[in-house]
């Protein structure tokens, strides 16, 4: 079995190309080689069977082509352009979480061999004037243009298995936090840096108040539930192709309450309470209550409490001094 990891090089795609090469197995198979691509070569990684590492760009269909072969069984498109990015920058967001989808989705097609596909989309697919609760069959409604670059991903996703093109499954990812590195550009990134500096005896500003709720899910359980929803089987899917990945609904002040049942009072103090409008802008066209059932009817699974994504990051991913 061989599978590619298209955005090989960002957090997630690491600890999923980590995963693998410990499990050396996917869909019952024995994995013999991985390829691991993004914009920059990803770091590289040990495992039992051979790993390529390979620049790629998803909006560019000859580089896109370079990656995927006859011989690629599972497709993990993870690669994106993050929501606050694809905001500020329509031509970004449009090229490489609209066009990349669908360079990816063609090259399937042009090889006639019908790959697992299983691409990562967003809880931004929800928003609006939609009545709530929002479940797996709700009509998206995304308020970002990050989140409707999403929702077009996923009908394609959805299409191209209806034809065959490829075996496809979607899933829209809560806020995973909390992340290891520094922040980036998504609007969710204070959910991880809210708890990661302060943990880290630095100082970090939370942007919302502590009453605003998150659905919200660990990196650990992510990556098994992106290893889960690769080994579903297409009769299980059925018509609908993309779910919304389980998760855990707290409020921002229950989860520093969580942070100092697990760590002590100290980490809390280094929060500050400054509003940033850009940021609360876009948080406002989010909507967190989403029902998953169908993912958990599957499968999948969400973190038994925030204490647990406190603790995961402490093993994972905390600085060991």
């Amino acid at each position: 079995m061989k599978v590619l990891i298209l955005g090989g090089g960002g957090f997630l795609g690491r600890k999923l190309a980590l995963k693998l090469a410990k499990r050396q197995a996917l869909r019952g198979k024995s994995i013999d080689q991985m390829v691991l691509a993004d914009i920059v070569d990803p770091k590289p990684i040990e495992a039992p069977f051979p790993v390529h590492y390979q620049p790629c760009d998803i909006s560019n269909p000859a580089s896109v082509a370079d990656c995927i072969d006859a011989e690629t069984d599972v497709i993990y498109l993870l690669a994106a352009v993050v929501s606050a990015h694809a905001e500020e920058d329509l031509d970004a967001g449009l090229s490489a979480n609209m066009m990349g989808v669908l360079n990816v989705l063609e090259r399937c097609r042009a090889l006639g061999t019908c790959p697992v596909v299983v691409f990562t989309s967003s809880i931004a697919v929800f928003g609006g004037d939609t009545p709530q609760p929002f479940n797996d069959f709700s009509l998206p409604n995304p308020q970002t243009s990050y989140g409707a670059q999403k929702m077009i991903g996923e009908y394609l996703v959805t299409d191209y298995s209806r034809r065959g093109l490829i075996d496809g499954r979607g899933f829209r990812l809560p806020t995973i936090t909390v992340r290891p590195g520094k922040p980036n550009r998504a609007a969710s990134s204070f959910m991880s840096s809210i708890f990661r500096e302060p943990l880290n005896g630095e100082a970090a500003n939370c942007p919302v108040e502590p009453d605003f709720k998150q659905l919200y899910l660990s990196p650990r359980k992510c990556i098994e539930n992106l290893i889960k929803g690769a080994e579903l089987q297409a009769t299980d899917l059925g018509q609908n192709r993309c779910m919304t990945m389980p998760g855990k609904v707290w409020s921002i002040g229950q989860m520093i309450e969580a942070m100092t049942n697990v760590t002590g009072p100290a980490a809390a103090t280094r929060i500050t309470w400054q509003k940033q409008p850009e940021i609360e802008g876009i948080l406002k066209g989010w909507h967190m209550d989403i029902r998953t059932d169908r993912g958990l009817a599957l499968g999948l699974e969400p973190d038994d409490s925030f204490e647990d994504n406190i603790r995961i990051y402490l093993e994972d991913d905390a600085p060991q001094s």
